[in-house]
């Protein structure tokens, strides 16, 4: 459920906003167009929004811009403390975690970035079928993360970052729940959602999958 990442999370919490613009060679082609892909996702959003992992609360201020009432969902103290601090109390933001959390109301988007691969694959497909439940007909699973049009290519990616001595990615990309595009497209088509797939950099898609029933 990604809780098992929480000393990762809390310990990258202070250096988290400088490795999203390109401190970390590792990780720059990761978040290559991050302001742009938190902008995407943001608009594809609409009406009250549940975020999570809300992390330092970059995507929630685009949300908030955009004149949505956004309820954050973040497991690590660290991470809502600076999110806490820099939205100034214009949204919430509460301890939980994908599949545990104190909602139980409906919204209109449920949103995420660089964090829905701190799921396995069946908590991807529990988190779906959860999330269903908490969108009427028209509503939207907005997400941003690293998939794989196919497990060749994962393998190739972790390869790749061997090779360019990128031993921290590498290990992430082996360490973490990557998955792949048929995969999310299936968990999607089970649950009524119709998922379309836009390619943002080398690593990252965004995924706007709207319920249909």
């Amino acid at each position: 459920m990604g809780r098992e990442f929480l000393d990762v999370f809390d310990k990258w919490a202070s250096y988290y906003d400088d490795t999203v613009t390109g401190a970390d060679d590792e990780y720059r082609e990761v978040f290559k167009n991050y302001p742009s892909i938190l902008e995407q996702v943001a608009s594809l959003a609409y009406g009250s929004v549940l975020e999570f992992g809300t992390g330092t609360g970059n995507l929630t201020e685009k949300l908030i811009k955009k004149g949505y009432k956004v309820t954050g969902i973040e497991p690590s103290a660290a991470m809502r403390e600076i999110a806490l601090k820099k939205l100034k109390g214009k949204a919430t933001i509460l301890d939980g975690d994908f599949l545990n959390f104190p909602v139980s109301r409906s919204f209109d988007s449920i949103v995420s970035t660089y964090a829905f691969h701190h799921l396995t694959d069946k908590e991807k497909e529990e988190a779906v079928t959860l999330y269903g439940k908490l969108l009427k007909r028209g509503g939207k699973i907005v997400l941003a993360d690293t998939i794989y049009p196919t497990n060749k290519e994962y393998i190739q990616a972790i390869e790749g970052a061997k090779a360019a001595g990128f031993l921290n990615l590498a290990k992430d990309l082996q360490t973490e729940f990557y998955t792949t595009i048929p995969y999310l497209q299936e968990i999607f088509k089970e649950n009524k959602f119709s998922a379309v797939f836009q390619r943002c950099n080398d690593f990252v898609w965004i995924i706007n999958a709207v319920k249909t029933e």
